[in-house]
């Protein structure tokens, strides 16, 4: 695997590196060493998928407080997403920035998501499916959110809200 920093400290996206032949590929999408010795969080506690109808479908931006805070390793396993994170640590350099990736089926990346940072997503196609490993179990009472839209933050998404939760449009402005 290629372990590619991003513009916010701790974050990265995860390339397998494919061995292929006439059957198709073969690639390692995670190893504990490897993530070790990257300084990530190897112990995920729990998988979830997320299958969403419509492109232009937005869900986020989550992330869960103390003593809950949770890590991510998210990917796409049908059609595209553009993915997007915010950091959240207020010692950080880049607190509040934001950082954002493609992920397809088709180009196999992956983006580690450290604690401490707001994950989101807009599906690009229909069927879109989003693969997420947890490092920490799902928690109501310390889960948060960020306005998907908060200028504070100024992401652009690449397209039009199609669909989005009411509790993703209830969470505060910054």
């Amino acid at each position: 695997m290629r372990f590619i920093a991003t513009s916010l400290e701790g974050a990265c996206i995860v390339e397998p590196e494919p061995h292929e032949d006439d059957r198709g590929l073969f690639a390692r999408t995670f190893c504990e060493k490897e993530f070790h010795d990257q300084g990530l969080i190897v112990k995920f506690v729990q998988c979830n998928t997320s299958w969403n109808v419509r492109a232009g479908t937005i869900r986020g931006l989550h992330y869960q407080l103390a003593p809950l805070l949770e890590a991510k390793l998210v990917r796409c396993t049908a059609g595209s997403l553009w993915d997007v994170i915010v950091d959240l640590r207020p010692d950080s350099r880049t607190y509040l920035q934001h950082f954002g990736v493609k992920l397809t089926a088709r180009n196999r990346k992956a983006l580690y998501v450290p604690e401490m940072f707001a994950h989101g997503f807009q599906t690009l196609e229909d069927g879109t499916e989003v693969f997420y490993q947890m490092s920490e179990f799902y928690s109501p009472k310390v889960g948060r959110g960020l306005r998907f839209n908060d200028p504070k933050l100024g992401i652009n998404w690449p397209l039009s809200v199609a669909s989005i939760s009411e509790r993703d449009l209830s969470w505060d402005w910054l």
